[in-house]
């Protein structure tokens, strides 16, 4: 399996945003891509089906299209943390399955974007479990490089360094990370921040994605640098 796994510092730091302009530069260098998401919180019922915005966007950027249901893998109607989603529906998201289910899907594409959810060590195994796990774990699981977005805001810093430290204990590496301005305004001393970043994750830096008007996946894709992202995941252009 070749490709990414995307990972954030929280929630809502767009790493929906990140995976589809990822999609579409590895795309743009002749790559079969499929993006992909194990576990999905919160869907809006449109003209009477139940949809979940995330996978409905990398399913849209992929060039590599199956049915929804192998872009979105667990997918949940309630709008909070996965296992309590998912304690909610009486759903019981297996991890074997899981890993199981998106190794049969990369096997269609040259490369994955693997979407978490959340930040990086979100919990997926009910409380009542003896056996407690994480998306963190699923990840250690497929052992693709992480993708970092950080959310350019205040306490990005210490955000963006616990998390590179939770990959690192869980022995994957960090390929790269990517700044983004959550707001129509920068961060205070956002600049100061960003030279920060970049001397202490031990990582390159992909690109800064500003504030977009349009956020699609070609005008994300303008702002990452392609040469070190491909560098960086160890893939090569298709001519």
């Amino acid at each position: 399996m070749k490709g990414c796994f995307v990972t954030g510092t929280d929630t809502e730091v767009g790493k929906t945003l990140v995976s589809t302009g990822l999609l579409h530069l590895l795309g743009g260098q002749g790559l079969r891509v499929m993006g992909l998401k194990p576990v999905a919180a919160g869907m809006t019922l449109r003209d009477g089906v139940w949809l979940q915005d995330d996978v409905v966007a990398l399913h849209r950027a992929s060039s590599v299209q199956g049915p929804m249901a192998q872009h979105g893998l667990c997918v949940l109607r309630t709008a909070c943390a996965p296992h309590i989603a998912a304690q909610q529906e009486g759903v019981s998201p297996q991890r074997g399955a899981l890993v199981a289910q998106l190794r049969q899907s990369a096997a269609a594409a040259d490369a994955v974007v693997v979407e978490g959810a959340g930040g990086f060590a979100v919990p997926m195994s009910a409380l009542s479990k003896t056996v407690r796990w994480g998306l963190d774990d699923l990840a250690a699981d497929l052992g693709l490089p992480v993708v970092l977005v950080v959310a350019l805001r205040l306490g990005c810093l210490n955000h963006a360094l616990l998390t590179a430290r939770a990959i690192a204990a869980k022995g994957l590496r960090l390929a790269g990370w990517v700044g983004n301005q959550v707001g129509p305004h920068p961060m205070p001393h956002q600049e100061d921040n960003l030279a920060t970043l970049r001397a202490w994750l031990p990582a390159p830096n992909f690109g800064l994605i500003p504030w977009l008007d349009e956020p699609t996946p070609t005008n994300v894709a303008a702002h990452l640098d392609a040469k070190t992202v491909m560098a960086a995941l160890h893939l090569s252009p298709i001519q």
